[in-house]
């Protein structure tokens, strides 16, 4: 990874250790400090001029992450500094002190084998320029590997302190862009979990209100019909009004109690105290009764428990298909099956009335027709209707087999 890109990690990351953030101030303190107590020392304008263009050298030059881009630029500026430093150094032994300002400078600003070499001219520097005290060339030069050890020994140290805390720095860059990301994400999450609630809240209604208009059509509008067919009866046969009026008071009692009964979502009242083939039998003996229409209720295969929301649907199959018969048929006989195949239960209602033609689509046709769909495709199951002008009609309901202890949802 680049300098510069590091220092952008740096600034992303927001955590730079106070350390680090004195760096580029230590080697104008270096630089500061010599120059300080040899002036008090000595007085000497060379000094003081040479040290005020170092400052100026550095001020105008050393700007990390521009000499990191620039690397022919940080070679100019580094060559200055040291052109300075040996002056300095010439002049003062104290001004060696710089010279650590200007090991730190070069490990900021240059690559590996580079600082190396830059830590090894310094160090010449630094033996060379200093006023001679009679030492030989083997002191010279042993002062000269001294000072490249101990540079570079140190210049490694600071490098591997660096880079290990260049990694903390793009971890934590890391886990906050991880954390900023997750934060949008369950922010996200919430809005989805809001919308799913309010759709959820509306498909609820809708199913219940489709609940709601079966139960109605299945209750209250055959209910009804009933009546319409009694009072139509009475009409035209006066002497028959009493029983008629009887049987229009039992239609409406029995309808306003299953409305009652569909407005709290409890099973039919056929099934309230039955099984499917009692519940059944009672409703065509009924249906038979008020219309004077045979009906008869035959069982095969070997009867299973079933739930009770498929004995519900299969019930009211079987009524709105009567009552349809009731409507539309001008029927002279009913016969109700009811068949246990294995993993499948069937309802056949067929009459012998007279029929009409299916539509062509495969449409599901009145809304009798539509409500009974709706329920045997709750259950999986299917809804066939076979007719024909003349020829009567066939509506077979089925479905599979679920036990009484399986959930039906909606």
């Amino acid at each position: 990874m680049s300098k510069p890109a590091v220092a952008q990690l740096r600034a992303d990351a927001g955590e730079v250790p106070a350390w680090e953030r004195a760096l580029p101030v230590l080697p104008y303190l270096f630089l500061l400090l010599p120059a300080t107590f040899a002036l008090l020392g000595d007085w000497r304008p060379m000094i003081l001029v040479v040290s005020v263009l170092a400052l100026a050298w550095m001020a105008l030059l050393y700007r990390p992450d521009r000499l990191q881009a620039r690397r022919p630029l940080a070679v100019v500026y580094l060559v200055g500094m040291l052109a300075i430093l040996g002056v300095l150094v010439h002049a003062d032994s104290l001004f060696s002190v710089t010279g650590v300002g200007l090991f730190l400078q070069i490990f900021t600003v240059l690559p590996g084998k580079l600082a190396y070499a830059g830590v090894a001219a310094t160090a010449a520097v630094l033996v060379l320029a200093r006023p001679s005290s009679g030492q030989s060339t083997g002191d010279l030069i042993a002062s000269f590997l001294v000072a490249v050890l101990i540079a570079s020994a140190t210049g490694l140290l600071f490098t591997e302190i660096a880079d290990q805390s260049e990694q903390r720095r793009q971890l934590i860059a890391d886990l906050r862009r991880t954390s900023a990301e997750l934060a949008a994400l369950a922010e996200q999450n919430a809005e989805l979990q809001a919308r799913l609630l309010t759709s959820a809240r509306e498909a609820g209604v809708l199913g219940e209100r489709q609940r709601l208009a079966r139960e109605i059509h299945d209750t209250i509008a055959q209910g009804l019909t009933g009546i319409v067919t009694q009072a139509e009866a009475a009409e035209d046969d006066p002497a028959t009004a009493r029983t008629r009026l009887s049987a229009i008071g039992g239609l409406a009692r029995e309808s306003l109690a299953e409305a009652r009964r569909s407005i709290h979502a409890l099973r039919p009242g056929p099934l309230q105290d039955s099984d499917l083939t009692a519940a059944l039998e009672k409703v065509a003996a009924d249906w038979s009764a008020a219309g004077g229409v045979p009906a008869t209720v035959t069982v095969t295969g070997d009867p299973l428990a079933l739930h009770p929301e498929v004995e519900a649907t299969l019930l009211r199959v079987a009524q709105e298909a009567l009552a349809n018969v009731t409507k539309h048929a001008a029927a002279t006989q009913v016969v109700v099956t009811l068949s246990y195949l294995d993993d499948v239960v069937a309802l056949d209602i067929h009459d012998d009335g007279r029929g009409f033609v299916p539509r062509s689509d495969g449409g599901a046709g009145s809304f009798g027709l539509v409500v009974m769909r709706q329920r045997v495709a709750r259950l999986a199951g299917s809804l066939v209707v076979e007719s024909a002008p003349g020829r009567g009609t066939a509506i077979s309901a089925t479905v599979a087999v679920i036990p009484p202890v399986a959930e039906v949802r909606e």
